[in-house]
C-alpha cells in the first residue's frame, strides 16, 4: 500500500504564524509538523509516499527530499486549490491500488494510524478514519452502524452522533471517476465528503475508531494541544551540555550544541533544541518545546509553549500556553499573562470574529520577529503579528496587525 498527504493548503487560519513558513514545516514537539506524519506513516508499514504541495512547497521539498530511513517521497503540485476532492484527484496516477490518504493537518498516533491500516487489510475495500469529539457541530459527523459508515453529514447544527470524518482514509482507484463527477459545492469547492456520500450509495465504507487522540490543527492555539500530544511518548536523553547544579526532572531530551546552566530546572517532557541556551537559574516546565538556537535566561519561567527558532525569552520573563514564532525578543521584565481573571475560558478575536477557544489558559500567538521593550504585558489570548514592535511598559491585547508599532 502506497500513501498520499494533503499537504497543499496556505495555511491562513495558522496566520501569524504561517506568515513565512508553510503549515506542514511548522515546528510541533521538535520537529516539522508534516515529519511527525511521515513517521507515522512508516510505522504503519508503508514506504512509498506521495505529497501534495501548493504555497512554498519548494520548502517541503527542500527539507524532505526523496526521503530517508526507507520512505520513499515523491511530490505532486497542487496549483489551483478547489477543495479536498480536488485535491485528492491531483493524486491519481500515483495511486495504484489501495491507498492510504491523511489529511496533513491532523495529528494521531503512530500506533493509531498503524491499527487502521491493519484494521483496513483485514476488512477489505474502503475505510475510514472516525474520532469521538465533545462537540462535532465542526466536523463531517458520521453516522456508524455494525462497522460500516452509513452516513455522513458536513457541519450540522443537531449532530446525530459525536463521532467524525477523522480525514484519514483507504480509498481504491475507484474514487477518482466518482470525484471527477462530484459536482462544486455551495462554496464553491469540489468537496470529499459529497463524493464519499456517493461512494457510500455504491458500496460498503468500513468504520474505524481511532485509539487515543487525534487533533484536527486548524488554528494557531491547536498546535500547543498537538505539542502535549506529541511530546507525551518522549525518551529523554542528554546529547549537549548540562552543567553540574542544572536540574531535569523527568524525560528531557538535550539536543546536540544545547547549554543547561547552573540553577536551571527543566521538567520534561521537554526537549531542548540544537544550539539552545537555558539558564541561569530559570524554570522550563512541561509540554514545552524549546527550538534551535533559542535562549530561556535568568529569572525565566515557561511552560507549554513552542519557541521557535532563535527566539529569546531572556531576563526575568513569564511564559505560558503560548507559540512564539521565529527570531522573537522579549525584553527585560515582559511578562504574558494567559489566564483570565474570571478564569473562563480564554477568547480570541480571530479572523474578524471573537472565538471561544475552549481553553482555560492560553497566552499569546506571536508571529516572526516580534521585538517586545522591557517590562511590557501581553494579555491573555493576544495575536501578535509578524514584525511588530511592542514598547517598553506597553500593555497588549487583541489581534495586532502586522509589523505594528505600540507604545
Amino acid at each position: 500500500m502506497k500513501a498520499v498527504i494533503l499537504a497543499a493548503g496556505e495555511g491562513t487560519r495558522m496566520r501569524p504564524l504561517t506568515a513565512n513558513l508553510p503549515k506542514p514545516l511548522l515546528p510541533v514537539a521538535g520537529k516539522p509538523f508534516l515529519r511527525h506524519t511521515l513517521e507515522a506513516v512508516r510505522h504503519a508499514g508503508i514506504r512509498e509516499v506521495t505529497i501534495l504541495i501548493g504555497w512554498q512547497g519548494h520548502r517541503i521539498r527542500e527539507s524532505f527530499g526523496r526521503g530517508d530511513d526507507g520512505l520513499s517521497i515523491s511530490y505532486e503540485e497542487q496549483t489551483e486549490r478547489l477543495g479536498t476532492a480536488h485535491a485528492l484527484g491531483q493524486l491519481r496516477k500515483h495511486a495504484d491500488g489501495p491507498f492510504l490518504s491523511i489529511n496533513g493537518d491532523v495529528v494521531v498516533s503512530a500506533q493509531a494510524l498503524r491499527e487502521f491500516v491493519a484494521f483496513q487489510h483485514k476488512a477489505g475495500g474502503p475505510a475510514m478514519a472516525l474520532a469521538e469529539v465533545p462537540d462535532p457541530r465542526p466536523f463531517g459527523v458520521v453516522e456508524f452502524v455494525d462497522g460500516r459508515v452509513t452516513g455522513l453529514e458536513e457541519k450540522p447544527r443537531a449532530p446525530k452522533s459525536h463521532l467524525i470524518n477523522a480525514g484519514i482514509y483507504v480509498f481504491e482507484p475507484d474514487i477518482f471517476p466518482l470525484i471527477d463527477a462530484t459536482p462544486k459545492s455551495s462554496r464553491g469547492e469540489y468537496e470529499i465528503t459529497d463524493t464519499i456520500r456517493t461512494l457510500l450509495a455504491k458500496r460498503d465504507v468500513h468504520g474505524f475508531r481511532l485509539p487515543g487522540e487525534w487533533i484536527d490543527v486548524g488554528r494557531p492555539w491547536d498546535l500547543l494541544r498537538a505539542n502535549a500530544a506529541l511530546l507525551a511518548p518522549l525518551q529523554g536523553a542528554v546529547h549537549g551540555t548540562v552543567d553540574a547544579g542544572a536540574t531535569l526532572v523527568g524525560e528531557v531530551l538535550v539536543e546536540e550544541g544545547a547549554h543547561v546552566r547552573p540553577g536551571s530546572q527543566i521538567e520534561g517532557p521537554t526537549i531542548i533544541g540544537s544550539g539552545a541556551e537555558i539558564g541561569p537559574n530559570c524554570l522550563i516546565r512541561p509540554a514545552t518545546a524549546v527550538g534551535p538556537k533559542a535562549k530561556v535566561g535568568n529569572a525565566c519561567e515557561v511552560k507549554n509553549s513552542i519557541l521557535m527558532e532563535g527566539t529569546h525569552v531572556p531576563h526575568q520573563n513569564y511564559v505560558g500556553d503560548s507559540v512564539l514564532g521565529e527570531r522573537c525578543n522579549l525584553g527585560a521584565g515582559t511578562k504574558v499573562a494567559n489566564l483570565r481573571l474570571d478564569e473562563g475560558n480564554v477568547r480570541v478575536l480571530f479572523r474578524g470574529v471573537e472565538v471561544d477557544t475552549g481553553l482555560r489558559k492560553l497566552g499569546v500567538i506571536m508571529g516572526d520577529d516580534v521585538k517586545v521593550g522591557i517590562n511590557a504585558s501581553i494579555d491573555a489570548g493576544t495575536i501578535v503579528g509578524e514584525g511588530t514592535f511592542i514598547g517598553p511598559g506597553a500593555t497588549v491585547r487583541g489581534n495586532i496587525a502586522p509589523r505594528s508599532r505600540i507604545f
